[in-house]
């Protein structure tokens, strides 16, 4: 099985983070490889959720508690990638040299687009139907999970979609809610079970709390602390989180 095209393109434009894969095979632990690496550990969760999210299969396996702040290893598909990565590598040798120009790998930066969007799912067009103005449109991530876009009929035309096409689904985490045990969800909305992860505290009152959803994939969203701790919500919680099809953005490999 080959990997995802938008994988292959991130791992190639974000060696650091193939690095980062190397010193967790080497340390089992996610704190040792991110001082390993040369960044911090909030950057090393952030770059093992962004390669699990991209991948078909979790690239990581970790356990929190474990030494040096949790443990971690590869799966047998973290270390085919890095057996990948060094095929990668002798292609971008190839393409520098065969490059014109300077200017050559300027434009091809440009073309390579990098996003603020936290949350980053990778999935296959499972259904398109049109709504007035808009179409919606399903998108299967895997493991049973699916969840709706809500898009002009121009950008799916733009995008090229049809069933079964790859897309990358973008989610800002200040658009993700959790819900509270009795709260029901705002009709029309996405709504998912995960279990959170880590709960980070931030100074300006808003925690981000990181959750994993049932096939392996990781969000990310805000939440205030004083009603996180109301509701109790804490490592290893089972909730809800939802999030409006119109807040979905789309992107596709080009």
């Amino acid at each position: 099985m080959s990997l995802p095209t938008v994988l292959t393109q991130h791992i190639a434009r974000r060696p650091q983070r193939i690095a980062l894969l190397q010193h967790i095979a080497e340390q089992g632990s996610i704190t040792r490889a991110a001082k390993a690496a040369g960044i911090s550990y909030k950057a090393a969760w952030d770059a093992i959720d962004e390669l699990n999210n991209l991948a078909s299969q979790p690239l990581v396996e970790r356990s929190t508690g474990g030494r040096g702040g949790g443990g971690a290893r590869l799966s047998a598909e973290g270390e085919r990638v890095l057996r990948l990565y060094q095929k990668v590598q002798a292609l971008q040798a190839q393409i520098l040299e065969a490059a014109e120009e300077s200017s050559d790998l300027d434009l091809l930066g440009r073309l390579m687009l990098r996003t603020s969007a936290r949350n980053q799912l990778q999935g296959q067009v499972s259904g398109l139907r049109r709504e007035g103005r808009h179409d919606r449109v399903s998108l299967a991530l895997g493991g049973g999970l699916e969840i709706e876009a809500l898009i002009t009929h121009d950008s799916t035309a733009r995008l090229e979609l049809t069933l079964g096409t790859t897309v990358m689904a973008l989610l800002k985490a200040g658009w993700v809610r959790l819900l509270g045990d009795d709260e029901q969800a705002e009709a029309g909305s996405n709504v998912l079970n995960a279990t959170v992860e880590q709960v980070l505290p931030d100074t300006q009152g808003d925690s981000e709390v990181r959750l994993a959803l049932g096939n392996g994939q990781t969000l990310c969203a805000f939440a205030d602390a004083e009603w996180l701790a109301g509701q109790s919500v804490g490592e290893g919680r089972r909730v809800r989180v939802q999030f409006h099809p119109s807040y979905v953005l789309l992107g596709v490999p080009v």
